[in-house]
């Protein structure tokens, strides 16, 4: 296994962990759907929450929020619908848990169309 994806998994875990902690309940870690993959898919009360994880253990190249491009957005996005289609009964939202040195940001409804 890479460092990288061994930071990601880490990542995953601190931000699971911080979300139960909050009362979130886990759906599912790393779900594959033909678009790509959801970090985790989360449920918040009556929503399902789409969590996007970015884990940054070194702030030289910016930070984990920054990873967050407009592509990723958008596919984020693509995600969210097709996920929707699913449970059209559903609330979705999309979160993002950057962690950067081990700081937690949560970022609720981070990306929206």
């Amino acid at each position: 296994m890479t460092n990288k994806k061994l930071v990601g998994n880490q990542g995953e875990d601190i931000a699971l962990r911080f979300l139960e902690a909050k009362g979130y309940i886990l759906i599912k870690k790393n779900l594959h759907l033909k678009l790509g993959e959801i970090d985790l898919l989360m449920r918040d009360k009556d929503t399902l929450v789409l969590v996007e994880v970015k884990t940054k253990t070194d702030a030289s190249f910016g930070r984990a929020s920054d990873m967050i491009t407009l592509r990723k957005q958008k596919k984020l996005i693509q995600l969210a619908n097709c996920l929707w289609q699913k449970f059209p009964h559903k609330n979705i939202r999309i979160d993002v848990i950057a962690i950067d040195n081990n700081k937690i940001d949560h970022l609720v409804s981070a990306v929206e169309e």
